[in-house]
């Protein structure tokens, strides 16, 4: 009895244990057509179980700790693997070998206390790497990026990286993007990232060496510093003569594009700064997030010569003594020579007309997410008197500017300018007739409160964006407009295509279009590039059957936003599906024809039914049968009534008599009443 029990209690335990094994390893199935899989932010624990044809695979913000052997096995066609932001702390040393097609890995802001080198070995077809934000101390006694000969994007070090050695890199010979958290580094040696040579962008995240380590940061600098190479330097506080010294290493390297990000800087680091690149071909500066602790005493750098200075990019800006910040008068020698000029979201509320007249070479201006508003926009352009005259765009997006009128007037000078941005005020109209440059081809004003169109628009504009406003219609001749842009609005149908002769793209989503045709579409002769996605189509024969062969098989017109934008919203039991995919039957599209058509086959069955049934004599069979029922129905009556009158009982018979028509009259004038003729 004991092996039948084993037996038995062995196969119960089996399928029990395949259970457990298939609910310890979940699943994920957000793969789209593209077989992209997102599984970001689904709580997972380990690493699910995708479709072996996935080529992209999201994980970022979960919680998974481990990476096992076999997770990511059967992968080879992966593309990109992101494990970002999870709690990752183990990788076994062959997890990755499957991925030989693996291009970009996202390990950053992970638990890796260390770098093995044997994750990488069979990654040859890599070009990015993330290992930022990881507590490792340094990358590890073996080179780590000995085998990826076609890495091109790499990123490593966080708030613990200490050390960084000659041979770390080793392997990797050239970059288009280099990216080192280094904020507590404390031992680097000289030569360490030299080598990796052509050098595309270099960011650098160096806070503690600059202000404690001098030397480290200028070694460090100097092995990344190539004319041609856009140096961008994050979380630094500049505040002395010393913490400015490091410098020199780009000064000498003839550093043309520097980007500070996260900055903190005062007056006096500002000087030195200006003095530190004296005579540098420097023609890009930006500075983005910057916190200004002096009051803008930079005169003393005036001598310096930045001539070669052509673009200026400020954004965030924070003024600590806004009100005892001088005017940038004294900035002469600063702001004769760029052509490009950009202050954004700094709390400007204007630009004085005599800064404006010091910059002479200007061809861009952008002053957007500001505080400007009508009046002090005519200060900022000196009323008009075209200072400006090199100007070619102008963004003032984003400010508190109301009238388009006051706009036009005070740009109608600037003979040089084509591209214009508006976008994001306050217009609540538009004003029937405006002057504008006649060299105008940009025009955006997109994100107002604009309820009409009128004759206002220049017509001389090639692209036009009228984007998230509330237009209903839109009936002005523009010839020469090549780009239209009107989604977030309120449009029922296309306009009309004759209005633009030259129209190439149309985009004019999210409006409340129900459905467009063939015609709608052949009176724009140009058109090429479409979007009208994101509506709430009727699904209809005849939108589903011009959308299926017309636009989604191919044709003049392409949609350019995908055809997972057009989804149906009615009728009801269609809702949600995608436009390419609904297959309606000839029920749907054919109902008055199939209505039509089944009544006259029912009227042909029934005649025919008729016919057959009079050629095998069915109607006299029935008048039979109606007959027999009806003579039997009255000889119970007559029983009855014999009943309630106590007569004398007679007998009584049910009899059927069947005879031929020809002989109808004599059986029912002769024969029956001779049958039912009671007898003594």
């Amino acid at each position: 009895m004991g092996q039948p029990t084993n037996l038995y209690f062995t196969l119960l335990f089996l399928p029990l244990s395949l259970c457990w094994g298939q609910s310890s390893h979940p699943s994920c199935d957000r793969c789209d057509l593209r077989l992209s899989c997102n599984c970001s932010y689904g709580g997972f624990t380990r690493v699910p179980t995708v479709t072996d044809r996935a080529l992209t695979l999201d994980l970022s913000f979960n919680n998974i700790t481990v990476v096992n052997v076999d997770d990511l096995r059967g992968h080879m066609q992966l593309r990109a693997l992101s494990l970002h932001g999870n709690r990752l702390a183990v990788i076994h040393p062959s997890a990755l070998d499957s991925l030989w097609s693996l291009e970009e890995l996202d390990l950053s802001d992970n638990q890796l206390t260390a770098v093995n080198h044997k994750w990488f070995s069979k990654l040859g077809a890599l070009q990015e790497l993330n290992l930022l934000n990881n507590p490792y101390r340094c990358l590890g006694s073996s080179p780590v990026f000995q085998r990826l000969v076609r890495l091109r994007r790499l990123g490593f070090g966080g708030p613990a990286l200490e050390e960084v050695k000659r041979r770390d890199l080793s392997g990797v010979t050239q970059l288009e993007e280099l990216t080192v958290h280094a904020n507590n580094l404390m031992r680097y040696e000289s030569g360490a990232l030299a080598d990796v040579w052509p050098l595309g962008r270099v960011t650098l995240s160096l806070h503690g060496p600059f202000l404690t380590n001098v030397a480290l940061a200028s070694a460090l600098l100097d092995d990344v510093s190539y004319p041609e190479t856009p140096i961008v330097l994050e979380n630094l506080l500049l505040i002395a003569n010393q913490s400015v010294q490091p410098f020199r290493a780009t000064s000498r390297r003839r550093v043309r594009h520097i980007t500070f990000r996260n900055l903190s800087m005062s007056d006096e680091a500002v000087v030195d700064f200006l003095v530190v690149m004296d005579g540098v071909p420097l023609t890009f500066l930006s500075v983005d997030g910057v916190i200004l602790t002096g009051s803008g005493r930079w005169e003393k750098a005036s001598w310096s010569d930045h001539k070669s200075i052509d673009e200026f990019f400020v954004r965030n800006v924070v003024a600590l003594n806004v009100f005892s910040f001088v005017s940038f008068l004294q900035l002469q020698f600063l702001l004769h020579y760029p052509r490009k000029v950009s202050v954004i979201n700094s709390q400007v509320f204007v630009m004085p007309c005599a800064t404006s007249k010091l910059l002479v070479n200007l061809q861009y201006l952008d002053l957007s997410d500001n505080l400007l508003t009508d009046m002090t926009l005519v200060e900022t352009l000196c009323d008009g008197n075209s200072t400006l005259k090199d100007l070619r765009v102008l963004n003032i997006s984003g400010n508190a500017l109301k009238s388009l009128s006051t706009v036009s007037w005070l740009v109608v000078k600037l003979s040089k300018l084509t591209h214009l941005d508006i976008s994001r005020n306050a217009y609540s109209s538009m004003p029937q007739g405006c002057s504008w440059p006649s060299t105008l081809r940009y025009l955006n004003i997109s994100r107002a409160k604009l309820t009409t169109i009128t004759p206002s628009l220049p017509a001389t504009l090639e692209v036009l964006d009228l984007s998230n406003n509330d237009l209903k219609g839109f009936m002005l001749a523009l010839p020469a407009l090549r780009e239209l842009h009107l989604s977030g609005n309120k449009f029922l149908r296309l306009p009309p295509g004759w209005l633009f002769p030259s129209l190439q793209t149309l985009t004019i989503q999210s409006n409340t279009l129900n459905m467009f045709g063939r015609s709608d579409l052949q009176s724009y002769r140009r058109l090429q590039s479409l979007q009208v996605g994101q509506n709430k189509f009727v699904c209809s024969c005849d939108f589903v059957a011009f959308f299926q062969s017309s636009i989604k098989g191919g044709g003049d017109v392409h949609l350019t936003d995908g055809e997972e934008s057009y989804v149906c919203d009615s009728p009801l039991y269609r809702q949600g599906e995608p436009v390419g995919r609904v297959s309606l039957s000839i029920v749907e599209c054919h109902r008055v024809l199939f209505v039509s058509v089944s009544c006259g086959v029912a009227l042909f069955v029934l005649i025919l039914v008729c016919v057959l049934l009079w050629r095998l004599h069915a109607f006299w069979y029935l008048k039979m049968m109606w007959a027999w029922l009806k003579a039997k129905h009255s000889s119970r009556r007559r029983r009855r009534h014999r009943d309630r009158a106590e007569s004398e009982a007679l007998l009584s018979f049910d009899a059927f008599v069947s005879y031929s028509e020809r002989d109808a009259s004599w059986v029912e004038n002769f024969l029956v009443p001779e049958l039912e003729e009671p007898r003594s």
